[in-house]
């Protein structure tokens, strides 16, 4: 029998709720199933593992941080250039703050895959799929650098998401700057 994709989503954003609140070791298929007002036993229906469940959080957790379409759209209309670059990079840090406990589940999950292997294997083909996604995408732009610029400021924007949703260094500089002077940085932009 196929499963509902409608309430495999209820599922895993329950799950993500969980996460939120009680961290890896509180998420239990029992608790998703509380949290979304299932009968007992749904959501080992749905994730026959603890690290299927924990999987499926990343997924839902990318589909959540995809981008709006018709802000894409409108930021493809511009010319190839340094602003263009830095407001894509704004539109990232974006949609991963305005709902900052799916950035910290992320980050949680990809520690715990560090520890469950069988996690590590189903998050970081995710993870995998969209860094290639943002690859390919980035080539349509026009803009300069390739996959290890684009790697880069996976690196820079991940720590930076991490400084802002969790323990800080304190350095209390403005993100906005801060994304401005990864791009600066990293491509060698010429002035007319």
């Amino acid at each position: 029998m196929p499963r509902n994709p409608d309430r495999r989503r209820l599922l895993a954003d329950a799950g993500l709720r969980v996460l939120a609140e009680s961290g890896a070791r509180g998420l239990t298929h029992r608790a998703v199933d509380t949290e979304a007002g299932v009968p007992a036993g749904t959501a080992s229906n749905y994730f026959r593992s603890r690290d299927a469940l924990l999987g499926a959080l990343g997924e839902r957790i990318m589909e959540r941080f995809a981008p709006d379409a018709a802000v894409v759209a409108g930021l493809a209309t511009r010319p190839p250039g340094r602003e263009l670059f830095v407001d894509y990079l704004r539109y990232i840090v974006e949609r991963t703050t305005r709902e900052p406990d799916l950035t910290r589940a992320l980050i949680e999950l990809r520690l715990e895959a560090a520890r469950r292997p069988g996690l590590g294997d189903i998050l970081g083909g995710t993870l995998r799929q969209g860094y290639q996604d943002d690859v390919a995408f980035h080539a349509t732009t026009g803009l300069p650098g390739g996959a290890f610029e684009i790697a880069l400021l996976h690196y820079a924007l991940d720590g930076l998401l991490l400084d802002m949703l969790g323990a800080s260094i304190g350095a209390d500089t403005d993100p906005d700057r801060v994304v401005t002077a990864f791009v600066d940085r990293l491509i060698p932009w010429t002035t007319a």
